[in-house]
C-alpha cells in the first residue's frame, strides 16, 4: 500500500481550510491543492470532511491554474475510488482530548477576532498552529495559542490586518510561534 492511501484527517481538514477561507492567495490555494494531490482518502474520508465538495467547488475558481489544478486532483481521486473502491486506506485521526482542547483554544481565538467560534478563519488558525506543533497539543501549541490570542485582543491593527486577509494565517501564525 502506497504512502498516498495513508491519510491524516487533519491535514485533509487544514488544506480544506485553506481553501474554504475567502481571502486566499493562489500561492496558498496551489500548495494546499499540491498536498492534496499527494493523497488519496478513502471514500470515508472523503464524506466526513467533505474534501471533494471543496476540491470540486475549486474547479470553477477564476484563476485558471488554481481551476486546472482542482480539476486534476478530483479526477485522480474519482477514477482512483471508482477502481479501487474496494480497498481499505489507513485513517489517523486525533483524539477525543486532544479535540477538546483544540475546540478551546478556537473558542479564545474567536473570541479574540471578535467573530464566530466555526468561522474558517478561526479554523484556519488554529490549524496552522497545531501543523507547527508537530500535531501535538504541547507547551510550544499552548504558548503559541496564548501568544496569538493576545496579539489579537490587543493589537487592534494586527487584528484587523488578520481579519482582512493582509496578514495570512500562516504568516500570523509563523509569527508567534512559540
Amino acid at each position: 500500500m502506497g504512502v498516498k492511501r495513508v491519510v491524516v484527517v487533519e491535514d485533509i481538514n487544514r488544506w480544506k481550510s485553506m481553501l474554504e477561507l475567502s481571502v486566499q492567495t493562489k500561492e496558498n490555494l496551489i500548495v494546499a491543492l499540491e498536498e492534496l494531490r499527494k493523497k488519496i482518502p478513502s471514500k470515508e474520508v472523503l464524506r466526513s470532511t467533505k474534501i471533494g465538495h471543496t476540491v470540486n467547488k475549486m474547479r470553477k475558481h477564476p484563476d485558471q491554474d488554481v481551476a486546472t489544478l482542482a480539476k486534476a486532483v478530483y479526477t485522480e481521486w474519482r477514477t482512483f475510488i471508482k477502481d479501487h473502491s474496494n480497498r481499505p486506506s489507513i485513517e489517523v485521526r486525533s483524539s477525543p482530548k486532544t479535540e477538546s482542547l483544540r475546540k478551546s483554544a478556537q473558542k479564545l481565538l474567536a473570541e479574540a477576532l471578535q467573530m464566530e467560534i466555526g468561522h474558517p478563519l478561526v479554523e484556519n488558525i488554529e490549524r496552522e498552529a497545531f501543523h507547527l506543533s508537530s500535531r501535538l497539543i504541547n507547551v510550544p501549541y499552548r504558548k503559541t495559542m496564548r501568544a496569538l490570542v493576545f496579539a489579537l485582543k490587543h493589537k487592534p491593527e494586527t487584528r484587523a490586518q488578520v481579519q482582512n486577509g493582509m496578514l495570512s494565517p500562516s504568516t500570523f501564525v509563523q509569527s508567534h510561534k512559540k
